[in-house]
This record gives C-alpha cells, structure tokens and sequence, in this order.
C-alpha cells in the first residue's frame, strides 16, 4: 500500500494542537471542538479570527468554513458562561 503524504492543514488536529494554536481550552471544550473532527487550517482560522483578524481573511477571499464557525460558537459559549 502506498501512503500518500498529507498536508499539514488538512490534517486531522489532535488535543495537542487545539491548545498549542487556540490556547488554554479546559477538556470539555476540546472534546466538543474534536467532535467537529477540524483541521489545523481549521484551526487556525479559529485562531485569527479570534484575534480578530477575521477582516483580513475576507478581504483576501477566504471565508472562515463551517467547522471553524461552529468551533468559534463553541468558545463564545464558553465565555458567555464564564461571564454569568
């Protein structure tokens, strides 16, 4: 069988990745986000998004995909819940 090489950003992300490119995230969180089954690029845009460089990515054409989109949802609630 002959493996093809994968991209570095359609990689699946592990545990690891979320909290090296998103930060600090507690268990729960990481669970539901590697329940969406991202990419690093998913992540990635997450992670300029949350700076809130989202401007810079439509600006050059790129959309932030669903995945990354329901990723950003879940953090939301999570400080929505941290502010109650």
């Amino acid at each position: 069988m002959n493996k093809q090489p994968v991209d570095e950003g359609t990689r699946p992300a592990a545990s690891a990745d979320i909290r090296k490119i998103l930060g600090d995230i507690d268990d729960a969180k990481i669970s539901g986000i590697l329940a969406l089954k991202p990419s690093l690029a998913d992540l990635d845009d997450v992670a300029v998004c949350m700076a809130g460089d989202h401007d810079v990515l439509v600006k050059s054409g790129h959309h932030v995909p669903v995945t990354a989109a329901r990723i950003l949802e879940l953090l939301a609630d999570e400080e929505q819940d941290a502010g109650r």
